[in-house]
């Protein structure tokens, strides 16, 4: 790649495109700069164009884009975008091109479950480097190591933990709490989590997880491994879709003496009828990031039960680290 070094008067520019304005003012009132201006023109065929409206040679640029299906784009219409957003940039000069993805689209298919299945993830990481971008970010994607192994480029892994052991640090008080894993995957993201939040409380938080199997889309299994009793349980997962998981882990803690139980997951998906489960799950709260806006959840449950934090701090800190070529180690947890 071309930008593989960055001189230090080297300007900075972070761009979005039209779903991703929001966050990109958010995260450039953080940073100190205007966001980049650029064109979006649809044709009567279906096809499309986007442009830089400045120039970016030799400048230091972030797309900022979470990719998401919603109303006005599916995932795969904004992934396209993205795409070719990046491959303009490239060839308007940018010195150095860094692609931000706070939702990663297709990562959780990462591996072949059956004959002939898609590796979906690595073919998005070979699209992502044809458009020759030289670095990949996301948060929290469902399983790290096949994140980085998909790309030929360098990646950075971003954590919410931080900004949950926020949340919860204020939450818990002087009460003694467990992290709990949903299932045996989620073991690695879990303890990360139950390390910062001891540190931050300097007191012993247990851990614990469930077993849970799945196939042909039914899930299974519901045991708790590890001490619940008389505790907070918190339940740390990278997304909700269904909602099913929390619940039937929430419900798993309860029934093993738990005091109370919350949940933190990254991305609110929210898809089917998420806001039923919920609702009647065991769960006394949600912690959710913005990366994917909760459009899809009851406004009555996201207004008693849900608590998003937003990912623009997260987000700034690392393009910023990243611009002045810091490093990025508190904010991926490695």
């Amino acid at each position: 790649m071309t930008g593989s070094h960055r001189s230090p008067a080297e300007p900075l520019a972070v761009f979005s495109l039209a779903s991703g304005g929001p966050l990109v003012e958010r995260i450039c009132a953080r940073l100190g700069v205007e966001p980049g201006r650029h064109e979006e023109r649809d044709f009567e065929d279906g096809e499309h164009k986007i442009r830089p409206l400045e120039s970016v040679r030799g400048r230091d640029v972030y797309v900022v884009e979470s990719l998401f299906g919603d109303d006005a784009l599916s995932v795969n219409d904004k992934l396209v975008r993205m795409l070719f957003f990046l491959a303009a940039l490239r060839d308007a000069g940018a010195r150095r091109l860094t692609a931000v993805a706070p939702y990663l689209c297709y990562s959780r298919k990462d591996m072949r479950t059956k004959p002939r299945d898609p590796v979906s993830s690595r073919y998005v990481a070979s699209l992502f480097e044809a458009a020759a971008i030289d670095r990949m970010v996301t948060v929290d994607v469902h399983n790290p190591a096949a994140f980085q192994n998909a790309f030929r480029i360098p990646t950075e892994h971003l954590t919410a933990a931080s900004a949950f052991v926020d949340t919860f640090a204020s939450v818990l008080g002087e009460r003694p709490a467990v992290v709990v894993s949903p299932d045996a995957g989620g073991v690695k993201r879990a303890e990360r989590f139950r390390q910062a939040l001891e540190k931050r409380l300097d007191a012993t938080v247990g851990f614990a997880f469930l077993e849970k199997f799945r196939s042909e889309g039914v899930v299974r299994g519901g045991t708790v491994v590890g001490d619940t009793r008389d505790r907070v349980a918190i339940i740390i997962d990278d997304l909700i879709s269904s909602g099913g998981t929390l619940a039937r882990a929430a419900k798993s803690c309860r029934e093993q003496g738990a005091t109370a139980v919350y949940a933190a997951a990254t991305h609110g998906v929210f898809s089917a009828n998420a806001s039923v489960v919920l609702s009647e799950s065991a769960l006394e709260k949600v912690v959710i990031l913005d990366t994917i806006p909760p459009r899809r959840v009851d406004p009555e449950l996201l207004e008693e039960r849900i608590e998003v934090v937003d990912c623009a701090p997260l987000l700034a800190d690392a393009i910023r680290r990243l611009h002045d070529d810091e490093s990025l180690v508190e904010l991926t947890g490695l």
